[in-house]
C-alpha cells in the first residue's frame, strides 16, 4: 500500500515537472507583471512580481488543479510522456 502511494507521488511530480517545462510566460501591465499559464491544463495560470515567484505560484495552481480533478474523478490530460491516471478506491 505504501509503495503504491510512493509511486503515485513520483508520477505526480513527473507530471508537474513536465507541465512546468511547457508553461508559457509573458509580461503584463499589473502589480504582478509576470503571467504564466499551462495551455494543456485549462484554467491553470498564475502571476508574480518576479518570474520565479510566478513559477512557484503556477506550480501551486497546478497542484490544486490536479487535486480537484483527481478528487472528482475528472480527466487529466497527458503532457508529453507524463500522465496521471485516476486512483482506484479500495474498499
Amino acid at each position: 500500500m505504501l509503495a503504491g502511494a510512493w509511486e503515485a507521488s513520483i508520477v505526480i511530480r513527473e507530471y508537474i515537472a513536465e507541465a512546468l517545462e511547457r508553461a508559457h510566460y509573458e509580461i503584463i501591465e499589473d502589480e504582478e507583471p509576470y503571467y504564466g499559464r499551462i495551455p494543456e491544463c485549462p484554467g491553470v495560470w498564475a502571476t508574480g512580481k518576479t518570474l520565479e515567484e510566478c513559477r512557484r505560484n503556477l506550480e501551486d495552481a497546478l497542484d490544486g488543479w490536479l487535486y480537484v480533478r483527481m478528487a472528482r474523478g475528472l480527466e487529466i490530460p497527458a503532457i508529453g510522456g507524463a500522465a496521471v491516471t485516476p486512483l482506484q478506491r479500495v474498499e
